[in-house]
């Protein structure tokens, strides 16, 4: 018997109350009867829907499964433009994958990323300075989760610390899924790849040690990168070092706040925190319901997946929340266990396009909770947790603002 067609998806597209941190119980459904499941997306028309862990591992680095082939294409997919970056690390399948990748993974390897916490220290340090200074109340958004990431990928690009103001509406325009006027977003875009082309310039008439600097070098004495791939590197770092960290932090501390026994139990035992980054990880689902669903890649040949044939040609999405509360691989998946310990989420992805930035991003979400629970044992939320206002029309979930007191 065929199971029935699940319908639109992503599921909640008219319901903004979705945004909230909450998964569609229909994911936990189709684990159960229909793993990967037919599907119609918002744009482009139907597409496969993997949502075990096992399955979507495997879509995540079978070489079969193709970012390259869905670049530039109209495939069924969440978003209203087609993905248009076909010089992006993000769109390129092995070997060429391969070749961008290798010139910047030395930047964030676990040891390099280590070096790196007395400086993140620093800065968390003295933004919880300006804070407690002025406050309470405070915006932990404004005041903590959206500068301390931009601060740091700045840093490691080697953005001027007086341009980090620019970012923040050009970043915020770039990542919309859809604008009252498209111009705003291709606006943005347009602001983001000038100012990195300029900052190549730069680099190129005074040579600077930073990652720009060592992927121009890269460009003009190795010739390893061309000139778009080299600025398109720039922005989708700088994207992507800032974005999907901010978000992650504000959901971070509107989960541990709203539900008090976990800062609790974080500020009685702050050894807790790895495996509570960890767990907080997996449990969150960073997608947004409206539009998230990953980036699709293309079948190149026909696979047997999950007891379905993926046809050649045909779309696959993958969001890696609902394979990170699959119960054959979590114990009491739906629950936020901080001391779990064996925890193979997939929230950073698998395989060849397994976050690049992971290491850096756990660093970042450890130092903030360890230095607030440490400085700021009493911190509570300002408002009730259901009227924190949530950002709409992006691919990631995250607070718009999240006031609170201590």
């Amino acid at each position: 018997m065929t199971a029935p067609h699940p319908g639109t998806c992503p599921f909640h597209a008219a319901d903004f109350s979705a945004e909230r941190l909450d998964m569609d119980p229909r994911y936990a459904r189709l684990r159960l009867t229909e793993p990967v499941a037919r599907v119609t997306m918002p744009y482009g028309g139907d597409a496969w829907l993997v949502t075990r862990h096992e399955d979507a591992r495997t879509v995540l680095a079978d070489p079969r499964f193709s970012r390259a082939a869905a670049a530039g294409r109209d495939i069924p997919r969440s978003t209203p433009l087609p993905d248009q970056q076909n010089a992006s690390l993000l769109s390129l399948d092995p070997p060429e994958h391969s070749r961008l990748r290798r010139m910047v993974t030395k930047a964030f390897t676990h040891r390099r990323v280590s070096a790196m916490r007395p400086r993140v220290q620093e800065i968390v340090d003295g933004m919880v300075d300006r804070m407690t200074e002025t406050g309470p109340p405070a915006d932990l958004v404004s005041a903590l989760a959206w500068p301390l990431p931009l601060t740091v990928i700045c840093e490691i690009l080697g953005v001027p610390a007086e341009d980090h103001g620019l970012f923040r509406d050009w970043i915020d325009r770039s990542v919309a899924l859809s604008a009252d006027d498209p111009e705003t977003i291709k606006e943005a875009d347009n602001a983001l790849f000038s100012y990195i082309s300029g900052l190549v310039e730069r680099r190129r008439a005074a040579p600077a040690d930073d990652l720009l600097g060592q992927l121009v070098v890269a460009r003009d004495e190795g010739d390893r990168l061309s000139e778009l791939e080299l600025v398109v590197f720039g922005v989708n770092l700088l994207i992507a070092g800032q974005e999907t960290t901010a978000n992650e932090l504000g959901n971070f501390l509107h989960t541990l706040l709203s539900r008090r026994e976990h800062w609790e139990a974080l500020t009685a035992d702050p050894s807790l925190i790895p495996s509570a980054v960890e767990e907080l990880l997996r449990h969150i689902p960073l997608e947004a319901s409206v539009g998230g669903l990953g980036f699709p890649r293309v079948a190149l040949e026909d696979v047997g997946l999950g007891g379905r044939t993926v046809r050649a040609g045909d779309t696959v999405v993958v969001p890696n929340a609902s394979a990170n509360r699959d119960g054959s691989v979590f114990d009491r998946p739906d629950e936020l266990v901080l001391d779990r310990e064996r925890n193979p989420h997939l929230t950073f992805g698998h395989g060849a396009h397994h976050c690049l930035g992971a290491p850096l991003a756990r660093l970042e979400l450890q130092v903030a909770l360890e230095t607030l629970v440490r400085r700021l044992p009493s911190l509570r939320l300002d408002v009730p947790a259901d009227e924190v206002a949530w950002k709409a029309n992006r691919m990631m979930r995250g607070p718009e603002a999240l006031p609170v007191v201590w």
